[in-house]
């Protein structure tokens, strides 16, 4: 069954002023659109991986054709990264923004002593991404993680569940930031969706 395309969760303009229209329909549009298509187009004549969860794919990546894992990697992995994205943003009228509660809040403060040093931790992980990539929060099965990823490399690749990414491609933010990244990420909890984020978590704790 070939992929496809997530509508976005709410409207292009929904995140401004954190993240611009343009940038969005870009974004969505154009780049995750374009890593759906050449997923699609790697997977054409292997009906035994058409079949396959991106998920699948993506953890099994070592194991893939050689001919075709590189662009499974990077597409595939374009694809889930940004399907995930999406879902994690919200304007602050439907729950961007704000501090995370409850098994969540308690998760990180257990693992990185507080919320304030939790998010130095994701922006020194994402600042620090030379070139293209993506800073995470993973469940490693035993616990919570902060590290980054080049390109579009998945956390999946390694095993592991994210719960929380942060795209720092440039393509993500440049229209409005330009090269300064940081004040991209210090702008970006302002969409970020807890609530969604926990249940990311809750249902990567499940095993489901």
């Amino acid at each position: 069954m070939a992929h496809t395309l997530p509508n976005l969760p709410y409207p292009h303009d929904a995140l401004e002023p954190i993240i611009d229209k343009m940038t969005m329909e870009i974004h969505h549009g154009r780049h995750h659109k374009a890593y759906v298509d050449n997923l699609n187009k790697a997977l054409e004549n292997h009906a035994d991986l058409q079949a396959k969860s991106l998920e699948d794919l993506l953890r099994g990546i070592k194991d893939l054709p050689e001919a075709i894992r590189t662009a499974v990697q990077n597409n595939g992995g374009g694809h889930h990264n940004h399907s995930l994205f999406w879902e994690i943003m919200a304007p602050p009228s439907s729950g961007g923004g704000g501090e995370p509660t409850g098994e969540l809040k308690t998760a990180i403060d257990n693992a990185f002593s507080s919320f304030t040093e939790f998010k130095n931790k994701i922006k020194t992980a994402a600042v620090g991404r030379f070139g293209s990539g993506w800073a995470w929060l993973v469940w490693d099965g035993k616990a919570l993680q902060i590290y980054s990823t080049a390109n579009q490399d998945s956390p999946l690749m390694q095993g592991h569940i994210p719960i929380l990414g942060i795209d720092v491609w440039e393509h993500a933010y440049y229209l409005k930031y330009q090269n300064r990244r940081p004040d991209y990420v210090d702008a970006w909890w302002g969409v970020v969706k807890w609530r969604k984020v926990g249940e990311n978590l809750t249902k990567a704790r499940s095993g489901k």
